[in-house]
């Protein structure tokens, strides 16, 4: 049977699953609810949902929530929200994830720790407003995916993007890369890029 913990007061929307089973639920009357089978409460995080919440940080009550749990989440959303910057808090908190996704912000950098995660395979920053490529994500070993479509880069350490280990796939498509980079982005490299063509 599923029981009932009335965890904290929120004006958002969460939801936080273990494969296609919702064991999270935000937005009933404001009030946050935790809904968990007690065998399952040190696992049943999965992905935290919050696209959409009219975020401008991530919440301080989530972080609050999700304390004892944090290091089973492996996906987190924040697409579509106002978040103009994300935290060195948010990158040590949640040190398993392997999925970020943060696009339709207006961020303009990350922070110094995100070169420190060390299971990170996919972060989307899609439609952001970064003018420079955040150069922490070429430390992190494992990311295989990097999109940045939609931003205002005009250069990428082409250099660093090649040694990483496990990139696979990078889109790059609707910036402003400056000429050199932009021809030398149509040499062959060992991860697939995405650009814009004219």
């Amino acid at each position: 049977m599923f029981t009932t913990r009335w965890r904290q007061r929120l004006e958002l929307s969460v939801k936080v699953s273990l494969g296609s089973k919702v064991f999270l639920l935000l937005d009933i009357q404001c009030f946050f609810y935790v809904l968990t089978l007690d065998n399952l409460m040190p696992v049943f995080p999965f992905a935290a949902d919050l696209s959409s919440c009219q975020l401008i940080s991530f919440p301080e009550g989530v972080f609050k929530v999700l304390r004892t749990v944090s290091e089973n989440i492996r996906i987190i959303t924040l697409a579509g929200n106002q978040m103009k910057a994300i935290s060195s808090k948010f990158f040590s908190t949640f040190t398993q994830l392997r999925e970020l996704d943060l696009q339709g912000n207006i961020l303009t950098k990350l922070p110094d720790q995100v070169g420190e995660m060390e299971h990170m395979t996919s972060i989307n920053l899609a439609n952001n407003s970064f003018s420079i490529f955040p150069e922490k994500l070429t430390e992190i070993a494992t990311l295989e995916r990097i999109d940045l479509e939609g931003n205002n880069i005009t250069e990428l350490p082409l250099e660093k993007l090649s040694t990483m280990p496990a990139l696979k796939w990078l889109n790059v498509k609707s910036n402003p890369l400056n000429s050199s980079n932009h021809s030398a982005l149509h040499s062959p490299y060992k991860f697939d890029i995405l650009l814009t063509t004219d």
